[in-house]
């Protein structure tokens, strides 16, 4: 049986995990919230929360894409790699992980949740606060990659699946222009990248939806 991935084109964090599915040319099947028809229903009776994307691999049930990107290797592992063996390492690599998810993806989704709010209930201030997270974080990142080709040195791992949606749509919320040089050439790689393109090209149907204007690139 193949596991299903109930999960949207458009989300970060669902790309994410297609990242690495499409890495491992995994074999799975997929609901798509929002357009199958009983998807979402079938998500809150399993997961009340109604979060996304979630995992369903026979009787296990598997929440948040770092995750179902740990229980993928395990359960269903491919010839990539995206958590090392070598103890050191992953830790190395779980710690980006979060670093791309804390201090990118969530400011990013903050200036875009604001954006969808009514005008009387916006929050100015913390669409200030997230901006500046998230220039602090340009700001790290661009050190940290003056000599990697990928997130946690010369090897694709979970660390750039995180890293992939994550830079994607910061830019486009809060661009990174010419001030962040190895950052921009870093996004540029991910976009490259097989994996990271087929999930960005399954989602241009839905650019019309970006709160704040889809630029016309990428």
């Amino acid at each position: 049986m193949r596991p299903i991935l109930y999960s949207h084109p458009f989300s970060s964090y669902c790309q994410k995990v297609l990242i690495a599915l499409y890495e491992n040319n995994t074999d799975f099947e997929t609901r798509t919230l929002g357009e199958d028809d009983g998807a979402y229903e079938e998500l809150v009776a399993l997961w009340p929360v109604k979060r996304f994307p979630m995992l369903k691999d026979g009787g296990n049930v598997v929440h948040e894409a770092t995750t179902i990107i740990e229980y993928l290797q395990v359960h269903h592992p491919g010839p990539v790699r995206l958590i090392p063996g070598d103890d050191a390492f992953a830790v190395t690599v779980r710690m980006l992980d979060r670093f791309f998810d804390n201090y990118i993806s969530t400011p990013q989704q903050k200036i875009v949740f604001d954006a969808l709010r009514d005008p009387d209930v916006r929050d100015p201030y913390g669409v200030r606060e997230a901006r500046d997270m998230l220039d602090a974080a340009y700001g790290w990142l661009d050190r940290h990659m003056e000599s990697r080709n990928w997130a946690a040195g010369n090897v694709f791992t979970l660390a750039d699946c995180a890293a992939a949606p994550s830079l994607f749509y910061a830019d486009w919320s809060h661009p990174l222009g010419d001030r962040f040089a190895h950052v921009t050439a870093y996004r540029e790689r991910l976009l490259a990248r097989p994996s990271f393109a087929r999930a960005v090209d399954e989602a241009r149907p839905y650019r019309k939806n970006f709160p704040l204007g889809a630029p016309d690139r990428d």
